[in-house]
């Protein structure tokens, strides 16, 4: 059995190494060529190193539009994830706490924001009524909207972990719904919020579809858009644009790296306490 479990072990680094390792270490090679190595795509050693080059050509690149790509990005995935956790807790909080005829039907449409695809064209119609098509808090609301259903999912499973006698001790002392929410039940959360936080930021940091839908136009750029900076119709740089890949990737991949055990255990705290 032992013997066995160490088999499955080497098995599974294997695995991830094949999946995982070969593909960044190709994408680090080719971002380090010159644009005829680079242009074989062939897993190779580079005849020349311009690793240095490729990056600062790469920032400076259409005036430094990646450092503006990096702004913007940033502004979205922070003030989005924000309020995924504001209102994913809230709500998960009212579906566990609150029992009501209503309760179903909010649960019901939780569920159907996660199995329904998202229509474009109306989404843009209704964006553009509103004044917010082709701006950051506009792409923000659609991230919140995408989002939601499986941040409310998660908190409402993990606040049922959670005694309902600190509620009813809290209204004893006199404490209101809002006071208890935010001194009673948020602090306990943070397990399952980091979850969010992680799973959340790297999903609306790499996203590449929705910006391209409902956020046109160059100075709404985001990170994933700046790849189309090195690739034409006739051709493409790809010595520049496995660096840009490289920049973009190294982020969320620190992310995850540093927060992969904090996202095992929000993913599965409710589970394993329920």
């Amino acid at each position: 059995m032992r013997r066995r479990q160490i088999y499955t072990g080497i098995a599974a680094l294997a695995a991830c190494g094949v999946i995982f390792v070969l593909p960044f270490m190709f994408i680090f090679i080719t971002a380090a060529k010159t644009k005829q190595d680079a242009a074989t795509l062939k897993f190779s050693w580079p005849a020349e190193w311009q690793l240095c080059q490729n990056f600062m050509e790469v920032v400076q690149t259409r005036n430094y539009m990646l450092l503006l790509a990096y702004f913007n990005s940033t502004v979205i995935t922070v003030a989005a994830v924000t309020l995924l956790v504001l209102f994913g807790a809230m709500v998960g909080y009212v579906l566990q706490r609150r029992p009501s005829r209503w309760n179903a039907v909010i649960y019901g449409c939780v569920l159907a924001g996660l199995m329904i695809p998202p229509a474009v064209v109306p989404t843009i119609w209704v964006l553009q009524m509103l004044g917010l098509f082709k701006t950051l808090s506009g792409m923000v609301l659609i991230q919140l909207a995408y989002g939601l259903g499986f941040t409310v999912l998660l908190f409402r499973s993990f606040i049922a972990t959670i005694p309902r006698d600190l509620d009813e001790a809290a209204i004893i002392d006199g404490a209101k719904p809002l006071q208890i929410f935010f001194r009673v039940i948020l602090p306990l959360l943070k397990p399952v919020t980091v979850t969010v936080i992680v799973v959340q930021s790297i999903a609306i940091f790499n996203d590449f579809t929705n910006p391209l839908y409902y956020l046109p136009g160059r100075e709404n750029v985001t990170v994933q858009l700046t790849l189309y900076n090195f690739q034409g119709q006739f051709q493409t740089q790809f010595n520049l644009l496995f660096m840009n890949i490289l920049l973009v990737t190294i982020p969320p991949l620190i992310v995850f790296i540093f927060f992969n055990r904090q996202i095992v255990a929000g993913m599965t705290a409710g589970a394993v306490k329920g």
